[in-house]
């Protein structure tokens, strides 16, 4: 084996590694943000507390998470991706930590709004690693199986926190998140910062220049991605009501067949990213995902209102291609704004996606109060009048 493999097989092992802790990066930080969600009963049963105020109480990683995406980026552009993960994972353990020691609600929900803002810094730091270390034909299949840290996440919060707040209580819960946060935080002190060059060397090709002001390419992949979250958060809030009440399934079923088509969307997202490589453009599949959400939703709420059988198969497929053009439109963020403004375009994405998410439960609940087939029809209104908006194609910065 000449020098020459040995360099590539090298790059070859490390790049694949840092996606493995990029992955462990983001599933830590969806533990602790998503994990405190099934504290809800042991709060409620346990501790006495009302539905709304646990609701409020668990609501706060959430909280805590949208209001630093963006600074999290900031530092990520300054400072490097790996102190950020070290940093920030390291703070969301040491919060969580703190929340199991404490006995005050006011304290609790304080521990889980500093622990969400801590937990914010995987977002952009563990996408930066991805795209930074994989080339662009292979970035969205790469971006794709890293966009399955979330689903990882919440399936492993699912797995352990009910049943310990059941039996031990919400504190010996709270250390599930704890641990899991200071072991990633630990084990992404081997990420490597991806190549990327001088901030001199960036001046003169104009890769430290604001990619706002030049075009509005950012700003419609930012809007896009605010509408085609709409219809996701409408399927992943109210799929499991729907299937109870409107089709009569039995809480186990309607579980199994939730879960099933949350595995199916993690793969169809892999399958997404990979079409991207092979068609070269992360824009066109991303136009195709959106109009094919339109129409699912659209033949969603109709075959509920006609009460078809069918409703139950375009709630499949409509929960697979929803969720598809998360990572499309992520890759294309960082790669159009550059090694030193990825890690801030990367927090406007998903600050708007998060404001957006959180407006949906309530707004769709009222409009499914009314009748489930006129909220899905509303929900395919969003994805239609992004089809418009996705821009073309352009250079990335890079």
């Amino acid at each position: 084996m000449t020098t020459t493999d040995r360099h590539h097989r090298t790059r070859t092992s490390r790049k694949w590694f840092m996606l493995a802790l990029g992955m462990l990066a983001q599933t830590a930080g969806a533990v602790f943000i998503n994990g405190a969600a099934f504290l809800i009963p042991a709060l409620h049963d346990d501790r006495g507390l009302s539905l709304a105020s646990a609701g409020l109480l668990v609501a706060m990683p959430t909280v805590g998470i949208m209001l630093t995406l963006i600074a999290w980026g900031v530092l990520v552009d300054r400072i490097g991706e790996r102190l950020v993960l070290v940093i920030g994972l390291g703070l969301t353990a040491l919060f969580s930590f703190a929340a199991v020691f404490t006995t005050s609600f006011l304290l609790l929900g304080l521990c889980l709004l500093a622990g969400g803002m801590a937990a914010a810094s995987a977002n952009s730091a563990s996408g930066r690693v991805v795209v930074g270390w994989f080339p662009p034909e292979r970035r969205g299949l790469a971006m794709g199986i890293r966009q399955m840290s979330v689903p990882l996440g919440v399936a492993i919060a699912a797995l352990t926190i009910p049943s310990i707040a059941r039996d031990h209580g919400v504190s010996a819960a709270l250390l599930v998140p704890a641990i899991i946060c200071l072991t990633g935080g630990l084990l992404c002190l081997a990420v490597v910062d991806p190549p990327r060059p001088s901030r001199a060397a960036a001046a003169e090709k104009g890769l430290l220049a604001n990619p706002y002001r030049s075009s509005s390419q950012l700003w419609r992949i930012h809007s896009t991605s605010v509408l085609l979250v709409v219809p996701q958060y409408v399927v992943w809030t109210y799929a499991l009501v729907w299937l109870m009440s409107d089709r009569e399934w039995s809480a186990a079923s309607a579980g199994i067949l939730v879960t099933v088509t949350q595995i199916l969307g993690a793969l169809g997202r892999m399958g997404i990213g990979a079409l991207s490589d092979r068609v070269e453009s992360r824009m066109r599949p991303l136009r195709w995902v959106a109009a094919s959400a339109a129409v699912s939703m659209l033949g969603l709420a109709l075959t509920d209102w006609l009460d078809s059988p069918l409703s139950v198969a375009l709630l499949v497929v409509a929960s697979i291609v929803t969720v598809a053009p998360n990572g499309l439109a992520f890759t294309a963020v960082a790669e159009y704004s550059g090694p030193y403004w990825s890690g801030r375009a990367l927090g406007v994405q998903n600050t708007g996606q998060f404001i957006a998410a959180s407006l949906v439960p309530p707004t769709f609940g009222a409009l499914a109060a009314v009748s489930f087939p006129l909220a899905f029809l509303v929900s395919a209104v969003f994805p239609a009048l992004s089809v418009p908006v996705i821009p073309d194609d352009h250079e990335s910065r890079e």
